[in-house]
């Protein structure tokens, strides 16, 4: 049944709504403000963030730009220390990677690469550290080593042709001239246009005796 009120009557009910209702729309209108408020303020702690990772990893790539490693050192370690979330820190520790390997230390690179396979962001920071780590492997001379570190990573799409001629070194480094073949085939086959280096990719395969897809036209 619809109830009608007159003015009097729906004065009281409001007043008895609100006392009883009240307090708790009093804390919902608290909560909601508060919140907003507290977002913001995480906003702007978050973006100020982003700026002092990037001015650090900025800092960081033209000390070693300049030669000055040991320099560079403090601000990628203050990097990790405190942005080790941040996809600055995962792209510093790539580049203090391959500082590293330029200056003929790769036994202090392994490390790096680690720590961007497990904790890297965004997810194609891991994919890529994980290939480099791979070809550091292989380098050293542990291609068995390389290769299972290579299949751990499942999900390696937009770097399949990478993936495909590491697999191929590897393969060709354990004596296995077939399955060499059919990787460095893949990787010509899922090489982007210009992307990669298919030049590279020709001369593996031919060193193989592979037929080459297109008689072997690099360009």
């Amino acid at each position: 049944m619809v109830e009608i009120y007159d003015a009097h009557e729906q004065s009281e009910v409001v007043k008895k709504w609100l006392s009883e209702n009240g307090s708790a729309i009093i804390m919902g209108l608290v909560i909601a403000f508060g919140g907003l408020f507290g977002f913001k303020q995480w906003q702007s702690w978050q973006e100020s963030n982003k700026q002092q990772a990037s001015i650090e990893f900025e800092v960081m790539s033209e000390l070693l730009a300049a030669g000055q490693l040991d320099a560079a050192m403090s601000n990628f370690q203050t990097l990790q220390d405190k942005y080790s979330g941040s996809p600055y820190t995962s792209m510093a520790a790539l580049q203090m990677a391959r500082a590293r390997l330029e200056a003929s230390q790769p036994d202090l690179v392994v490390g790096l690469y680690e720590t961007v396979m497990e904790n890297g962001y965004p997810r194609a920071m891991a994919v890529i550290a994980r290939e480099r780590l791979a070809r550091v492997l292989l380098d050293q001379g542990s291609p068995a080593k390389a290769l299972e570190v290579l299949q751990a990573e499942k999900n390696i799409v937009g770097f399949e042709s990478r993936y495909a001629e590491v697999r191929g070194d590897i393969y060709q480094a354990l004596g296995r001239a077939d399955e060499a073949v059919a990787a460095y085939l893949e990787a010509l086959n899922t090489l982007e246009a210009g992307e990669g280096d298919r030049a590279t990719l020709v001369l593996k395969l031919e060193s193989l005796g592979a037929d080459i897809p297109g008689g072997g036209n690099p360009s």
